[in-house]
């Protein structure tokens, strides 16, 4: 595998070099069951919302 050929920039925190990622897709607005599950998971699971 060439690892030079791939454009991937890494930025220094700490003594760890991590890739810069991003995400190239668009965010959809949640429906109506995401916007339940939501506050279902805020409301009474707030280690799973995090």
């Amino acid at each position: 595998m060439n690892l030079s050929s791939r454009n991937v920039t890494y930025s220094t925190v700490g003594d760890y070099q991590l890739p810069n990622l991003t995400l190239n897709q668009p965010r959809k607005p949640l429906g109506k069951y995401g916007r339940l599950r939501r506050t279902y998971l805020k409301d009474h699971r707030p280690v799973l919302y995090n």
